[in-house]
């Protein structure tokens, strides 16, 4: 699933020309602590409540409100993974989308990836989570995905991340359709490959659920 697909359609973004007091009563309506802001289909950046708050005069247009976040978006065909991940770093409740010509498109609330995440568990149903750690030279995952069938399974989902432990590794993170993961873990090992994590899951579960819960409390939802 990627961002195009996961755009809320029901998030305006405000215009230079609007009001602080206007941009604080969209946030409340839309249950949000920031909106985007645009200037002729240009992505400026994420004004929040503090923003306004800050200015102490809501009757202040945000031309003249400083705000940020002018980095934080994602491109149109980036994987919701990459969403979830840029809105937990900067702690967002929306992410950015801009097209090829680096036009906004509309934004994605976390609501939104919480549910796509959902989804996409729901549908990969039974199985188990394997996270490797690696130099970037050595990833080859149709090596691994090989190692991995040898053992009569194989990879639903992979997902690859920065190791925040050493720069110069990297994180695999593997959805495999087994729950039983010691053989594979065994051979992985075998070939030098370092299992840094490994999960069960039984399919859509109460834990599942208070893993999505804990993230959006993380989030402040």
């Amino acid at each position: 699933m990627i961002a195009e697909e996961l755009i809320n359609q029901m998030v305006p973004p405000l215009k230079l020309s609007d009001s602080g007091e206007k941009a604080v009563k969209w946030m409340e309506e839309f249950r949000l602590n920031q909106l985007p802001v645009v200037k002729n289909r240009k992505y400026l950046g994420l004004v929040t409540e503090d923003n306004v708050l800050e200015a102490k005069n809501p009757d202040l247009v945000l031309e003249q409100i400083p705000f940020d976040f002018e980095h934080v978006h994602v491109q149109q065909n980036q994987h919701f993974y990459s969403v979830m991940e840029l809105a937990i770093k900067n702690k967002v409740q929306v992410v950015p989308v801009l097209d090829e010509l680096q036009e906004y498109l509309g934004v994605i609330t976390v609501s939104d990836t919480i549910a796509a995440f959902g989804q996409m568990s729901a549908i990969q149903g039974q199985g188990g989570i394997l996270v490797l750690s690696m130099a970037e030279r050595d990833y080859s995952l149709s090596e691994i995905s090989r190692l991995v069938e040898s053992n009569n399974a194989k990879i639903l989902s992979a997902y690859v991340s920065p190791d925040e432990a050493d720069v110069f590794q990297m994180k695999l993170t593997l959805k495999i359709n087994t729950v039983d993961l010691t053989r594979i873990v065994a051979t992985l090992e075998r070939f030098g490959y370092k299992i840094t994590a490994q999960f069960q899951d039984a399919g859509n579960t109460d834990e599942d659920h208070d893993r999505l819960d804990m993230l959006m409390r993380y989030l402040n939802v």
